[in-house]
């Protein structure tokens, strides 16, 4: 039986809109016929309150965005947050750039084991969601994004892998998706210009192999399709509509 994979988009593609207006741009992503969010925080507002928002606009919350550092040193505040938005996964997002050193990655991935043991006794799921910086090698050969997953287990942590940063690291992300196969449940769709610039993209207007993502979705145990534009050269709801256009046309559930 086919389950259907669900379309969410991250929020932080919506950054500036949600500054102005969180609960009306929320609106306009459902309006466009987005199922979920992926947050990258509340807009100063309660978990609560934001489920109250998500309820009252039939939307879920796919995931959940969550600095490092506040994975750190807040993991039940942000567990909590999980439990009151309905989200069933926490992901951590981003390294920055003096916390990438072969050593810093020795310390990382014994916490992320640790903090996925905690979320997971609590039913939530800790991804990692990577850049192009980890598809760099370490010491050993590995990539460090190879050593991650590696190096943690399947069952404490899982990967959010964004198509994107794959490509412009010259990996295919059809492979990354199949090899991490029951343990990407959150893939990042993301686009890249053809150019030399190779920038952020609309779905369906650049040179990732999107359709090629979307097919081994289902064998692959893909939960949710992320949509997220880093940076758009239209207006970040343009950007989005553009990309969800293009998904009504290849997913069961918009035909």
């Amino acid at each position: 039986m086919m389950t259907t994979i669900k379309v969410a988009v991250q929020m932080y593609t919506l950054r500036d809109e949600t500054e102005k207006d969180f609960a009306g741009t929320l609106k306009k992503v459902a309006e466009l016929g987005f199922e979920g969010v992926e947050f990258a925080g509340y807009g100063g507002l309660t978990a609560e309150e934001v489920r109250t928002l998500l309820d009252e606009l039939g939307l879920e919350a796919a995931a959940s965005h969550v600095p490092l550092d506040q994975l750190q040193n807040n993991l039940a505040k942000v567990i909590e947050d999980q439990k009151a938005l309905g989200s069933k996964y926490v992901v951590c997002p981003f390294l920055m750039p003096d916390q990438r050193t072969e050593e810093d990655y020795q310390k990382l991935i014994p916490f992320l084991e640790k903090a996925g043991e905690q979320c997971k006794q609590e039913g939530i799921t800790l991804c990692y969601h990577n850049h192009d910086f980890e598809l760099e090698r370490l010491n050993d050969g590995r990539m460090a994004l190879e050593a991650i997953f590696e190096d943690t287990s399947a069952s404490n942590v899982q990967t959010e892998l964004d198509v994107y940063w794959l490509t412009k690291a010259g990996e295919n992300p059809v492979e990354w998706i199949k090899r991490y196969q029951n343990r990407a449940p959150l893939v990042h769709l993301k686009d890249m210009t053809t150019d030399e610039e190779k920038f952020f993209a609309e779905l369906g207007t650049g040179g990732v192999d999107i359709e090629s993502v979307i097919a081994i979705g289902e064998e692959a145990g893909v939960k949710w399709w992320v949509v997220e534009q880093d940076v758009s050269r239209r207006t970040p709801l343009e950007s989005i509509e553009i990309s969800m256009n293009f998904l009504k046309t290849k997913l069961p559930q918009f035909s």
